[in-house]
């Protein structure tokens, strides 16, 4: 496969990155205007020695290990650094530079300006190296954040790409937020997001799932994520939906629910959905009833057999069994 290269970038020198993103500040929009055209990484095309390739955003390209352009992309900025992050449970130290972070990114240059206890200090008053605290961003995620402001361009891989995407929009990078959507429909299926959604269901952008895209989700065999676990984050998106839509929670809900596999719940979660059930008629009384129903029959009888069908995160129960069309 051949791939058209436009740019080369190469990390082997320690302000290799500074220094383009000094050059574009410094001598005016003759060079900033090359940061309106963001590109993704790819790797193996390029002659050994001479850095790392960069193609257009349109051409689906397979992304570089984070882990090695992060090890190095590290190096680079902790020559002349003047601020620190201290970033995730692990408290990885990254350095940057502000004047590159406000240049590039409005979030950042708040954030600069307040300093690490959000002060309303003046810049000059700041530490010069922070630090700054995030503990809540993986250092892969928020070390790709950084290497898209340095370069304009940025590693991707399934495990990352869906908290990049995240972050650029608590950043406001649009640019990032395009390459990190060019990249998942280009290289990720429906299976994989369904996989991957068993880390986000507790996250705010699970919250935010139009009914029509959880509906889809929830009808794979895929989900890692046990049917209990699944009921309680569609109730806690609906509640979030009917808030925002102002329209009631069995409405805004309909469509999803309808993908719920009640009748993989034991009899003691089944009491307590009812219980919860009468608060906000989240789920239809008939849908209940058909779960208690395959219960008495001991099988699926009048569900619809993908609702009796176990997921890949399902926790086994004695009566699943019984819900297999094929057991005797």
């Amino acid at each position: 496969m051949s791939v058209c290269v436009f740019q080369r970038t190469c990390f082997a020198h320690p302000t290799c990155s500074i220094q383009m993103a000094a050059r574009s500040h410094q001598q005016g929009p003759h060079l900033t205007s090359a940061w309106k055209s963001p590109w993704i990484k790819t790797k193996g095309l390029c002659p050994a020695g001479m850095g790392t390739q960069l193609v257009p955003a349109h051409v689906p390209c397979p992304s570089l290990r984070a882990s090695h352009v992060s090890a190095s992309l590290a190096w680079s900025l902790l020559s002349h650094s003047d601020v620190t992050f201290v970033v995730g449970r692990e408290q990885q130290k990254v350095f940057a530079h502000r004047c590159v972070l406000a240049c590039r990114c409005q979030a950042f240059r708040g954030m600069l300006s307040q300093g690490p206890g959000g002060s309303e200090d003046s810049p000059s008053s700041i530490p010069t190296q922070g630090p700054f605290i995030l503990g809540n961003v993986q250092p892969e995620v928020f070390l790709a954040v950084i290497e898209f402001l340095y370069t304009n361009s940025v590693t991707l891989n399934s495990h990352i790409v869906l908290e990049v995407l995240t972050s650029s929009v608590e950043y406001g990078l649009q640019d990032l937020c395009k390459l990190c959507v060019k990249f998942i429909k280009d290289t990720l299926t429906v299976e994989q997001v369904c996989e991957a959604l068993q880390a986000v269901v507790r996250t705010q952008g699970f919250h935010e799932l139009s009914d029509v895209v959880l509906a889809r989700v929830l009808r794979s065999d895929r989900l890692a994520v046990d049917e209990l676990d699944l009921v309680q984050a569609v109730r806690e998106w609906a509640h979030v939906s009917s808030a925002v839509l102002e329209r009631p929670v069995p409405e805004v809900a309909a469509l999803p629910v309808r993908e719920l596999r009640l009748p993989l719940l034991a009899p003691s979660e089944l009491v307590t959905l009812e219980s919860h059930n009468q608060r906000d008629l989240l789920i239809p009384a008939e849908s209940i009833a058909a779960a208690w129903r395959s219960h008495a029959l001991r099988k699926g009888s009048g569900v619809p057999s993908h609702l009796c069908r176990p997921r890949r995160g399902t926790r086994p129960r004695d009566h699943h069994r019984h819900l297999d069309p094929h057991a005797k």
